[in-house]
């Protein structure tokens, strides 16, 4: 069963752990960019009331065939409590139906369980099943210390048995 590992990051906190994941599990990765800008401060902001409302981004690569992979690892910022809308907009483009998904997100502090629930939900409607995910706390880490964590991460939950 092939895997893939979707994410979007905007501080490479969240492209840290997606790449790890895929390097541990020899997975496909795939990067979904946001089209808007988000990099300064007011456009952070910006994104941040995005997220609560839950306002859809134009967002590249549009859609992803899934069709090759059995396993599929989905990954967002925990922003304001929500998943990013690059994220949200992924999920309502594609086709999860049938698919296993393991979902994951970053956070500062706090918020990871509410976005996974709501990515849970997403891909729920689209036809998934969550069998697993994963929280990593990356406020004041280094990328090192983030990537030992997921690492960490990995072997607790066992997760290399998914992909057999």
């Amino acid at each position: 069963m092939k895997t893939v590992v979707l994410y979007y990051s905007r501080s490479r906190k969240t492209a840290s752990v997606a790449e790890t994941i895929a390097q541990e599990l020899s997975a496909d990765i795939v990067e979904i960019k946001d089209l808007k800008d988000r990099s300064s401060f007011f456009s952070y902001l910006n994104a941040s009331i995005d997220a609560l409302r839950e306002n859809k981004t134009k967002i590249s690569p549009e859609n992803i065939d899934l069709s090759d992979y059995g396993l599929i690892y989905i990954g967002s910022p925990t922003w304001a409590g929500k998943p990013a809308p690059a994220m949200l907009s992924l999920i309502d483009s594609c086709d999860f139906q049938g698919k296993d998904v393991i979902l994951f997100t970053t956070m500062g502090s706090q918020g990871g369980r509410t976005v996974i629930k709501r990515m849970q939900e997403k891909i729920k409607a689209r036809g998934s099943r969550m069998v697993n995910f994963l929280i990593i706390k990356t406020g004041g880490k280094e990328i090192s210390e983030i990537k030992e964590d997921t690492r960490k991460k990995i072997d607790e939950l066992d997760l290399k048995i998914y992909g057999i």
